[in-house]
């Protein structure tokens, strides 16, 4: 049986998991956050004490890890390190700046690179990421390549920060922003791009239904639903 895959790509903050969630939940296919993945090696590297810019002692750091994710009751995913659920502690904002600068390091993205396949020949999936349409799933029947502006994205970002109950300044989550963007489109392995067959979609300036009914939408046309 062949799965249905829809790759979603797109800079931090522009919706990609809040919108996939609510796809996957309305197609009934398997979401998967692989930025999840990387935020979880970037928490173990912070718990341990080793720079997420040190690439050796990075890639020293992934044989010891033990790295699984899961599905709860409530059909989300969650991740477990060394097997501990660890899904809301990966949420924040360090653990962002540090997830970002692992998934950089090609050995990083080789190592979890199957992984990621593995969901996908297993079951219907919509995996959301950086390189998910270019890399990761490159014969995936929907690729959506979703984005809004710097500031947009910031300020969903602080509210979802503040939200979490986390101390924030919009200033310097905006800096963050520009500076990850920067970081996603300039490494060396993988970097952020809109594939050529992918379907732009800037969700700037729009309210969520407004955003989900767009992406269901354009989902539906290219798998015929």
């Amino acid at each position: 049986m062949t799965h249905r895959a829809i790759a979603i790509d797109g800079p931090s903050g522009a919706g990609k998991s809040t919108l996939a969630k609510a796809i996957a939940k309305e197609l009934g296919f398997l979401y998967v956050d692989t930025g999840a993945i990387y935020r979880t090696v970037g928490l173990a590297a912070l718990q341990r004490n080793v720079s997420p810019a040190d690439e050796p002692a990075v890639l020293a750091l992934l044989p010891s890890l033990v790295i699984t994710s899961g599905y709860g009751e409530d059909g989300l995913q969650h991740m477990y390190l060394q097997g501990e659920d660890v899904t809301e502690a990966i949420r924040q904002h360090a653990v962002s700046d540090a997830a970002s600068q692992v998934s950089a390091i090609p050995g990083v993205r080789a190592y979890l690179l199957e992984m990621q396949r593995r969901f996908a020949a297993e079951h219907d999936v919509i995996m959301d990421g950086r390189d998910i349409g270019t890399v990761v799933l490159p014969g995936a029947q929907v690729k959506v390549f979703l984005t809004a502006d710097p500031p947009d994205r910031a300020q969903r970002r602080y509210e979802e920060l503040l939200a979490r109950g986390q101390t924030a300044d919009f200033d310097t989550v905006l800096a963050d922003v520009e500076a990850r963007d920067y970081r996603d489109t300039h490494r060396a392995a993988a970097p952020l791009k809109q594939a050529e067959d992918a379907i732009l979609l800037d969700t700037t300036g729009l309210p969520f239904e407004e955003s989900r009914a767009l992406l269901l939408t354009l989902v539906k046309e290219k798998l015929a639903l």
